[in-house]
């Protein structure tokens, strides 16, 4: 019911930015609850970013609170990730994410398993 498409992944150098996006593709945008993850080989996917399906809500992983912000556009359908003052451990695959189920929640979520349905990830590659 639900494809997600991510963009934006590149290289770049460090200290640099780069915007991530995620468009949504059937059933209601509005209502679902969207993440993004990150993944590096061998290790766990790790939280990064969350929003609430209004908007009102945010939270971040510590490792980057201050330097990305994660948003929505509803008429877009479509989820962003700004990254500035990039380093080299950002490097990784990111992905984003949503949350489809009902019941809807108006919290925060920042586990894999609060999501319904994944996007195929998207190359982020910090040089020094």
């Amino acid at each position: 019911q639900v494809q997600l498409v991510e963009s934006g992944g590149e290289l770049v150098q460090a200290g640099g930015s780069l915007r991530l996006s995620c468009a949504v593709s059937g059933g209601t945008f509005s209502t679902y609850a969207m993440g993004w993850f990150r993944q590096t080989p061998g290790k766990e996917r790790e939280f990064v970013a969350a929003i609430n399906y209004s908007g009102g809500s945010t939270e971040y992983v510590d490792s980057v609170k201050g330097r990305f912000t994660i948003s929505r556009e509803y008429a877009k359908n479509t989820v962003y990730l700004q990254m500035i003052s990039l380093k080299p451990e950002d490097t990784a695959v990111y992905y984003c994410a949503a949350r489809t189920r009902t019941p809807r929640s108006r919290g925060i979520h920042t586990a894999q398993v609060d999501y319904d349905y994944w996007g195929q990830g998207t190359q982020v590659t910090v040089s020094s």
